[in-house]
């Protein structure tokens, strides 16, 4: 049997020793070996992280833009550099296949490279108040920042933001998943080896209920940054609110996906396929496929068609926890019992080698209506609900009857109603034709999908606060 590795928290870019003693030992979703034994901290380690970046963020920020950059810049030239064992590691402990793997560890270098280069045009603006007054804005860094990250996107979810965090002069403790923590351990130590000063970036493991929980209510943490469930977003928006601090919250989403029947269908039914994309586990999957119904059977049979072609194992990863291995297998009874039917999928993958892995066919559910809770409630899964539609107002009505708004999509060859739907539409995100989302375009929901905007310019802002200087020029 696999020896499970070692990982521990990252403070002052040294290890910090796991007093506890006390370690959560994972399995690869793929195999179900042994992968890591992670050391389970509690509030003295998350002490010893805050009281290391507070004490090293004066300095950092005191830094000229230009340097800060030079070094991100360089943290994303490492990652690439050891891109296969970042990649190793998070496949690991994810379950994701090779190639989705590599696409996240390239993203995360890319989030370090964006805003090593734009952080040097963000700029403070001077305000006319008439010649006896001079008055200007400058953007100032929060100081500490506290992070919470999901285990479904673990390098590159830190990176998203961590990276302007840093660029913008603050430091940050992170809390990545005990699932998951490995890449960001391996960030933060690689960061260390660059010249990045002790303290700016630091890495506690463990569990929410003792690491997150004292990590958003510590008094030196002056912002909080939270990726994860809407439940436990809830518990962190009391505690931010409690001590009137900023957070951003990125929530999850149940992501509509409008198809019209003059829409290029063998473009859209591909884009609708990409459910299954990290096996599903995506914030802003589109798991709501709404088709018109004058093309509902014909689109249904090839976008189903496209679903069953991932083979689980080859073209399809796994779950990545015990836990949501056993969520989605409940949707599928859920469905049952909701009466949808079942096109193709809906039970576990437990052919051969793959009953050791968390494995599950994927699934498309036809005729699906908002009562049902495969239509309301996120999976986080392989599983495509699909509704029909008839007519522009009922497409929008069910896109829009939904407590999340991350992300939508339109599909039709008519510009001005794909403009006009896309105004219509309750989420952050609209996607119009398979348009292709990037690091610089800003990312957070409506409603339950979250609170705050990451990705882009935009989160130069969110990780700032903005002070305001009048000077009198009266002789």
């Amino acid at each position: 049997m696999t020896v499970p590795r070692q990982v521990s928290h990252w403070v002052g870019n040294a290890t910090l020793h796991n007093r506890a003693n006390s370690v959560l030992v994972n399995t690869d979703p793929r195999t179900g070996e042994p992968t890591s034994a992670v050391a389970l901290g509690g509030a003295v380690d998350v002490d010893a992280a805050v009281a290391s970046a507070r004490l090293a963020q004066r300095g950092w920020a005191s830094r000229p833009p230009v340097d800060r950059g030079r070094m991100l810049a360089a943290i994303g030239v490492a990652i690439r550099e050891r891109r296969d064992e970042f990649v190793e590691l998070e496949c690991a402990e994810t379950g994701k296949l090779d190639g989705e793997g590599r696409t996240s560890i390239e993203t995360a270098a890319d989030y370090f490279e964006y805003y090593a280069g734009i952080v040097r045009a963000h700029f403070g603006e001077t305000i006319d108040l008439g010649s006896g007054e001079h008055a200007f804005t400058r953007n100032e860094p929060w100081g500490v920042v506290g992070m919470i990250t999901p285990w479904n996107g673990p390098l590159s979810q830190a990176a998203r933001g961590i990276a302007p965090a840093l660029a913008v002069g603050n430091t940050v403790v992170i809390k990545p998943s005990e699932f998951t923590p490995s890449t960001t351990v391996l960030l933060a130590r690689l960061a260390s080896t660059l010249g990045l000063p002790p303290g700016v970036l630091n890495v506690v493991t463990g569990e929410g209920g003792d690491v997150g929980s004292r990590l958003v209510a510590h008094p030196d943490v002056r912002m909080i940054a939270f990726t994860g469930s809407v439940a436990s977003g809830r518990v962190v928006a009391r505690a931010a609110g409690d001590r009137l601090v900023p957070v951003t919250l990125e929530l999850g989403g149940k992501s509509p996906n409008i198809v019209f029947a003059d829409a290029d269908m063998e473009r859209a039914a591909t884009g609708a396929a990409t459910v299954c994309v990290a096996a599903g586990q995506q914030c802003a999957a589109l798991s709501r496929l709404l088709v018109e119904a004058s093309i509902y059977e014909p689109f249904l049979a090839a976008v189903a068609e496209r679903v069953a072609a991932r083979v689980p194992g080859a073209g399809l990863g796994p779950l990545t926890t015990r836990a949501q291995h056993e969520k989605v297998i409940g949707y599928f009874a859920a469905a049952r019992e909701d009466g949808a039917r079942l096109v193709t999928g809906g039970r576990a993958a437990e052919e051969g080698a793959l009953a050791r892995g968390r494995y599950v066919h994927p699934t498309v559910y036809a005729d699906v209506t908002p009562q049902m809770r495969i239509f309301r409630e996120e999976i986080f899964g392989p599983v495509l609900a699909v509704s029909r539609f008839d007519g522009e107002d009922e497409a929008v009505a069910l896109a829009n009857d939904s407590d999340f708004g991350l992300v939508a999509a339109v599909w039709t060859s008519d510009s001005a109603r794909a403009l006009r739907v896309a105004g219509r539409l309750e989420a952050g995100q609209v996607i119009v034709n398979g348009g292709a989302a990037g690091i610089e375009t800003p990312f957070g929901g409506y409603k339950c999908s979250g609170i705050g905007r990451e990705k882009g310019f935009a989160a130069l802002s969110t990780y700032t606060q903005l002070k305001t200087t009048v000077v009198s020029l009266a002789p």
